[in-house]
């Protein structure tokens, strides 16, 4: 068993876990954490502590997204914590079954699969809508869900299931305490406030009150010229989010709205009509884009970070809309086609599940917001970034 280091809270975390998996007082039981109090951390002793007891133990982890579940993997893996027996991999392939009609085409997917473990470990678990949620306790093994319960709740519908965990972890871990981003994350989960300034080498927030509006054009443009892959542009509103999109695709050489090869999309609804099912918020690039009649597009679409990709027909009134395209005049619910648009600025209820080196965020508050849902709204922001944040607002 590799040797953990853990901080008191987390030694208590482990415990408590422990003890509900020897005797459970339900079917699942939550740990909830903020950034930095190393939840994962946990899930790896949690795996070497049950391998060392009870070798023939096997354990199913899952994430909701194909990127989220390899961060999973790769932890685990560097604690030496996955035993052969177990799984990693997302919550729909742990779940789901595809049902293919008479041509051999999939056209959906249904809870069927029987689930191998003796327990499930479901890792970003903020991400966990209802119907993934009954699914997975439907499969009659014990669950633990571990996720960030200061983030926002799933894209669509109100149901969060990080909103009260049964355990938490709210104490930074020593190795996350000089991270200038996790140290402003907590900040901002206190207050709803960045201040003006700079909070280390890599991370500042203008303002357009005080600073030159020259030097914080200056700021977005270096970051603009990053690669999509390392930079994130986030904002709240979708009419900041086209501008956005569209000012960057000028800089690209395309002065036209309509996809190219080349273009980086997210998908704005699920998916399941796939061999590996596309969310909500994913972001890929297209290989192929051609027209389809008035109302559509044929389109490849790779998602490289999760390992899919998208074949199939796409509307073309999802592009540079600000309803995404969910109804078309003329046209039924199930005739509109799959919906994209374009991935180069995202807001950031889009953005729960990415994160990139460098963050562009645009501060925008919605009045219907009330204090609580702001500060998770700015807190699930600050902690897309990996190593830089720019923070442009009042």
């Amino acid at each position: 068993m590799s040797a953990f280091s853990l901080s008191p809270d987390q030694g208590q975390a482990l415990e408590r876990l422990l003890g509900w998996i020897k005797k459970p007082q339900g079917p699942a039981i939550t740990l909830g954490g903020y950034a930095g109090t190393g939840k994962t951390t946990v899930a790896a002793a949690l795996r070497a502590v049950l391998a060392h007891n009870n070798a023939g133990h096997k354990i199913a982890f899952c994430a909701f997204t194909g990127k989220a579940s390899q961060v999973l993997r790769n932890t685990l893996e560097m604690h030496e914590a996955l035993s052969p027996e177990d799984t990693c991999g997302t919550i729909h392939s742990l779940l789901y079954s595809p049902m293919v009609d008479k041509q051999g085409n999939i056209t959906g997917w249904q809870r069927s699969k029987e689930v191998e473990a003796d327990l499930i470990v479901v890792d970003e678990a903020s991400m966990v809508n209802q119907r993934l949620w009954f699914d997975l306790l439907g499969a009659g093994r014990p669950v633990i869900a571990i996720g960030d319960h200061g983030q926002l709740p799933p894209i669509e519908g109100s149901f969060n299931l990080m909103e009260k965990p049964d355990l938490t972890l709210e104490r930074v871990h020593r190795q996350a305490e000089g991270n200038p981003i996790i140290q402003l994350a907590h900040e901002v989960r206190l207050t709803g406030k960045i201040e003006a300034g700079s909070y280390g080498k890599h991370v500042h927030k203008y303002s357009w009150a005080t600073d030159e509006p020259s030097d914080i054009q200056s700021a977005i443009d270096e970051l603009m010229d990053e690669s999509p892959d390392d930079r994130l542009l986030l904002c709240g509103r979708n009419k900041t989010r086209i501008e956005l999109n569209r000012t960057i695709r000028k800089k690209l050489g395309r002065e036209s709205d309509e996809p190219e090869a080349g273009d980086r999309v997210v998908c704005l609804k699920n998916e399941y009509n796939q061999n590996q099912p596309i969310y909500n918020g994913m972001t890929g690039y297209v290989e192929s884009c051609d027209p389809d009649g008035e109302h559509w597009y044929q389109m490849s679409i790779d998602f490289a970070d999760d390992g899919r990709r998208f074949d199939g027909r796409v509307s073309k009134h999802g592009f540079m809309s600000e309803k995404g395209g969910e109804t078309v005049a003329g046209l039924g619910p199930k005739e509109i086609g799959s919906r994209f648009d374009f991935g180069y600025a995202l807001t950031v209820h889009k953005a729960q599940g990415s994160q990139a080196r460098r963050v562009v965020l645009f501060e925008e508050r919605f009045l219907k917001m009330d204090d609580e849902q702001w500060r998770r709204w700015l807190y699930t922001a600050v902690t897309r970034a990996r190593e830089e944040l720019i923070v442009i607002g009042e």
